[in-house]
């Protein structure tokens, strides 16, 4: 079998855009004054597209798919992943300028705009549908469920295969959340979807739905964490000097993906994961810097 048969470790199916990131100098921007831009890049971004980045920097083998890529964010795209260890062939590629957002950053502060309530709205699909072929004989997935029925179709495929999968906001009754090994819940999901209530008591709501792994994240705030019929578990984040927080949640997510490929216990896969994006978050841009391997473990034994 020729390496580009082999099989890789992880499916990853979500957005991947074209991301244009701005580092301002002197502070976060303020209406009607000037703001000098530091840094500035166009590359991979999205949940999926950065996840990619960080477990093929951790030395997983990918395969991804997800958002239509356009004419654009293609070239780009491309020659990001050339040599690296990312599967791009399942995506298609068209003849608009493709799926981009814009994101403003400085320090724990960062500002995204984009299109994407625009083209929701239109009613048109502009992603995949997941192929079963694709997922095949792949050891571990993620899915990010913004793309509805596809998501959903690409977790149901995982359960006839027998792949584990990580999700990312997926509400307690969702069959994305009930059939996920592990499911990571940002603060701003359960600030929309969970408004006025505590994260313990989100949690109460969200385990016993589940047999798989439920985490909340709350940014600089503990992490907690637990199964259905345990007991909730708390984690302090590892504490560093913040660039940027462009790609934590997808960093904390492919951290996830990494843990399950090597069979951590639960508490294993939360500090693994919550390494690798205080790691994300010491530096900027995040696509050329992705974690490494011995820097998250040297994180990890920093903070024990």
């Amino acid at each position: 079998m020729s390496e580009k048969e082999k099989k890789k470790d992880a499916y990853l199916f979500g957005q991947i855009l074209g991301t244009h990131s701005f580092l301002l100098r002197d502070g976060f921007l303020k209406p009607d004054e000037y703001s000098e831009i530091k840094e500035q890049y166009f590359l991979p971004g999205g949940e999926t597209g950065t996840a990619a980045t960080v477990l093929d920097s951790l030395g997983a083998s990918v395969i991804i798919d997800g958002t239509w890529i356009g004419t654009q964010v293609a070239p780009m795209l491309r020659g990001f992943y050339d040599g690296k260890n990312v599967d791009l062939s399942p995506l298609t590629f068209g003849e608009d300028n493709g799926v981009m957002d814009y994101v403003v950053i400085h320090g724990l502060v960062r500002s995204p705009m984009g299109r994407f309530r625009t083209l929701f709205e239109e009613g048109k699909r502009w992603w995949n549908v997941p192929k079963e072929s694709d997922i095949e004989g792949c050891r571990v997935a993620a899915i990010d469920p913004f793309f509805m029925e596809e998501s959903e179709l690409a977790a149901k495929i995982c359960g006839r295969q027998g792949i584990p999968y990580v999700t990312i906001d997926a509400k307690h009754d969702s069959y994305l959340h009930r059939h996920a090994a592990v499911n990571v819940v940002s603060k701003e999901c359960t600030s929309e979807h969970y408004p006025d209530m505590a994260a313990e008591d989100i949690l109460k709501i969200m385990m016993p739905e589940t047999e798989g792994l439920t985490i909340i994240t709350q940014g600089s705030g503990d992490m907690l964490y637990g199964r259905k019929d345990g007991m909730i578990q708390r984690m302090k984040p590892f504490d560093v000097e913040v660039k940027s927080t462009l790609g934590a949640g997808d960093t904390f997510k492919a951290g996830c993906v990494y843990a399950l490929l090597h069979g951590l216990s639960d508490d294993e896969l939360v500090r693994f994961a919550s390494a690798c994006s205080a790691v994300a978050i010491s530096r900027f841009p995040l696509p050329l810097n992705p974690p490494r391997l011995d820097e998250v473990r040297g994180i990890i034994e920093k903070g024990r």
